[in-house]
């Protein structure tokens, strides 16, 4: 799409069109296609048909917002949720912040949440196409340029908030080679600026510079994003739950937080020495399983102080209690049996218990879970979930049930 067809596309031209193809059982159907192109040009049938398609996408993130604002493939899948823009936009209003420069705003998700929240924004889009579609989902204009360029001219009592595309002619990417803006600019941002600065929640411990805030953030049990704020948030690492709001701290710049290490076999931080002695576990245990972002965030140890409980092994982050205690930071499950994890036990084990739905659950173990359910064979009219974990006296299989 360029940006003739843009423009048209958020004119009320093709308001029309798109209210059409919202009630269509599939927008993208051969026969609705062909009847979009007997009256429009082919660029602007496939521009029209495809902001159909995007629209019903965005339902899972916008809700029922989604059928009245303009996206592009890109800016949707960066954009953040509704609830974690609103989470953000909230903390900055209530760290005194009046105004935002939103550079590299996107289809305006943030933006619209900014303003939502009672605040000015100011925001700027390298991409035309994109800007103009932002322009349209805002209501107001969005300045067409390059965030490093116009960061001098935003005004000293603005925050500025930042979420640089993670995307390269090959697809999205999780290396900050490829962030644009570039890294140097989000660390010159963050030494300069009250800020937030949107980034992938996988981002290396070891990158974040000193001084700032880092938090992680789950949505619904969903890890989405790691935000590193600088202004009047205090320098440490948070693990934050959304909708609850629950928030989970501790230092920043510990040995384990900036380790770089990994929970064994399962790409998550480790938080250091582990808390207690690890030890085998047995039926009668409680068994917590961290949230995401606890994990992400290096806080597992922190969680386990709270909850009295240990790790079923280093660099592992399941929890071993002795009782229940509650905690929005984490499952928790009563251990029922514990089970050598082979697969000619569990074969046996799911046969004379009549196991026909099984949940599989891992860390530390080298299984495809769903392969393992397979050669199981689950059959019977029983249900169960079983958690695969190494010990200090090797792998075992925990049968579990979720605690309320």
């Amino acid at each position: 799409m360029d940006a003739d067809d843009a423009r048209w596309l958020v004119s009320s031209q093709a308001a029309g069109e798109l209210a059409a193809l919202a009630a269509e059982p599939d927008p993208g159907a051969l026969g609705v296609a062909e009847r979009l192109r007997r009256r429009l040009s082919v660029s602007r049938a496939a521009a029209v048909s495809a902001q159909a398609l995007l629209r019903r996408r965005a339902r899972t993130k916008f809700g029922a917002r989604a059928d009245s604002l303009f996206f592009t493939t890109a800016g949707l899948e960066q954009a953040s949720r509704s609830p974690v823009a609103a989470w953000r936009a909230q903390r900055l209003a209530e760290a005194g912040v009046r105004r935002v420069a939103d550079l590299g705003c996107g289809i305006g998700a943030d933006a619209l949440a900014f303003a939502a929240a009672g605040l000015d924004v100011f925001a700027v889009e390298a991409d035309e196409v994109t800007a103009i579609l932002a322009a349209a989902n805002l209501g107001h204009d969005v300045l067409l340029g390059d965030a490093t360029a116009v960061l001098d001219t935003v005004p000293p009592d603005a925050a500025v908030f930042c979420d640089p595309a993670r995307r390269t002619s090959e697809g999205r990417s999780w290396r900050v080679e490829d962030l644009s803006p570039p890294w140097s600019f989000v660390g010159e941002v963050l030494r300069t600026r009250t800020a937030c600065i949107k980034l992938a929640p996988g981002m290396p411990h070891a990158l974040i510079p000193d001084g700032v805030a880092a938090t992680w953030v789950s949505e619904r049990g969903d890890l989405v994003e790691l935000s590193l704020w600088r202004g009047e948030w205090p320098a440490q690492r948070q693990a934050v739950l959304l909708p609850s709001g629950a928030v989970l701290s501790g230092p920043l710049n510990s040995s384990a937080g900036n380790s770089g290490s990994v929970d064994s076999g399962s790409g998550d931080p480790s938080t250091g020495p582990t808390r207690g002695t690890a030890r085998l576990p047995v039926a009668g245990e409680v068994l917590y399983e961290p949230d995401a972002a606890v994990i992400r965030a290096a806080l597992v140890d922190r969680l386990a102080a709270d909850l009295d409980a240990v790790r079923v092994q280093p660099g592992i982050a399941y929890l071993l209690g002795r009782t229940a205690r509650p905690t929005p930071f984490a499952t928790a499950f009563e251990v029922l049996a514990v089970l050598d994890a082979s697969e000619r036990t569990l074969r046996s084990w799911v046969r004379s218990e009549r196991i026909g739905t099984l949940e599989i659950k891992k860390r530390g173990i080298d299984v495809d879970p769903a392969a393992l359910r397979r050669r199981l064979k689950p059959a019977g009219p029983a249900s169960a979930t079983v958690v695969l974990t190494p010990t200090q006296q090797g792998a075992r299989a925990l049968v579990v049930r979720r605690l309320g």
